[in-house]
């Protein structure tokens, strides 16, 4: 895309669609299964993973549903990172138990493999053909009936109009979307948020933040995504060192979760900018956590990107709660990138290093992160030289320029 197309599509025609009903509050599960009635559901795939269920946090899911006489069929095999396989037995169990509505209940996998089942039971061939790429099908249908239940705050995929599903044969992490896949309702319930450990806590509560900060500051941000993603930064700042610190804090977790769905939202219909082109393109190569993953990234992609909008930089400053009043633009817009660093530290994310990265194929990270549509996005132009400096300093290979 030439500079001028992508000012065009930047500044000519905006849009933003919330097709998703958001109901919260502590309790909220309980309600459930009347909202999955509404929708027109019978039998409904519970699609989980087995972390989650063998944890037991399903049941009051399955109480809800049950009590109000509605049958489910368990899929709980979703994996990380979920491949094409996964999508493609999950929508043969479907189609096997004759379903007509689907309950997704845990992170941005179980949320994202409901949401390409959905795709696949109510289009021709495979999740493959409706990749969001030139040539490929745009999605014609609506999926059937789908209820999100997160149980992580972190991708916002209960009401992003996004699913991120993995081609293992291309090694390549590839979107499919629009308002035809977002679901119809989500069940926002902090109580179901508990059971995460510290790390989960902090590397889904920094991927909540990261949508924030690049959907404020992407090239198609719009009024509708500022609000709810600064509002987004606002309560994960107030919150994530707490729900960290304690995970029965329900005030906190309650915060976190709404952080989560806000940041969600902010995506509107559009895409971010490096770290998620790096964290994806990256994880379809390498069995990263997407969270921890883009975590590790934030800061070193925010000291890249503050010059590309220097003003939206030092108003992320402010949302992080940091007090600019004596500081020019510039010097509030590197304070912002600076609390992101010391953030990761204090939340004792692991460094790309430690996630098993190895830094000897830079160049070849540095490639597919460009091929990446989100690259079009980001604040400041890139070259494969730029995602090659911003992966060193991932690694302290190069010194910082703060």
């Amino acid at each position: 895309m030439s500079m001028h197309m992508k000012i065009e599509s930047m500044l000519n025609y905006h849009t933003f669609e919330v097709p998703t009903a958001i109901k919260h509050g502590i309790g909220a599960i309980s309600h459930l299964g009347e909202e999955v009635r509404a929708l027109g559901s019978k039998k409904i795939l519970l699609v989980t993973d087995p972390g989650i269920y063998n944890a037991g946090i399903t049941r009051p899911v399955e109480q809800s549903l049950e009590k109000a006489g509605i049958d489910v069929v368990l899929f709980n095999e979703v994996e990380p990172n979920p491949p094409t396989r996964l999508i493609a037995k999950g929508s043969s169990v479907y189609a096997e138990h004759r379903c007509d509505g689907l309950v997704a209940v845990g992170g941005g996998s179980s949320m994202d493999t409901a949401k390409a089942i959905g795709v696949e039971v109510t289009h021709e061939g495979t999740v493959l053909d409706y990749e969001a790429a030139e040539g490929k099908k745009p999605l014609k249908r609506r999926i059937p009936p789908l209820a999100t239940v997160p149980t992580t705050a972190g991708t916002g995929s209960e009401v992003t109009q996004w699913a991120v599903i993995t081609d293992e044969q291309r090694k390549y992490k590839f979107n499919t979307g629009g308002p035809l896949i977002a679901a119809h309702v989500t069940i926002i319930d902090p109580q179901l948020h508990t059971s995460m450990p510290p790390h989960v806590t902090a590397m889904t509560g920094i991927d909540a933040i990261a949508h924030a900060i690049e959907c404020y500051t992407m090239k198609y941000a719009q009024p509708v995504t500022d609000a709810v993603a600064l509002l987004a930064i606002e309560y994960a700042a107030t919150y994530i060192r707490r729900a960290f610190a304690d995970g029965d804090d329900l005030e906190a977790r309650y915060g976190m979760a709404q952080a989560a769905m806000l940041a969600g939202l902010s995506y509107g219909s559009e895409s971010a900018g490096a770290a998620h082109a790096m964290s994806q393109s990256l994880g379809g190569i390498v069995p990263v956590a997407h969270g921890q993953c883009v975590a590790a990234m934030m800061g070193p992609v925010m000291e890249f990107n503050w010059k590309g909008a220097p003003e939206r930089f030092a108003r992320i400053a402010q949302a992080f709660g940091l007090n600019t009043t004596a500081m020019t633009t510039n010097e509030a817009a590197k304070a912002a990138v600076r609390y992101m660093y010391e953030l990761v530290e204090e939340l004792e994310i692991p460094s790309l290093e430690d996630q098993g990265v190895d830094k000897t194929q830079i160049s070849r990270w540095a490639e597919e992160a460009l091929k990446d549509p989100q690259t079009i996005g980001n604040p400041r132009d890139l070259t494969l030289a730029d995602y090659e400096w911003i992966y060193k300093r991932c690694f302290n290979l190069v010194p910082s320029t703060l």
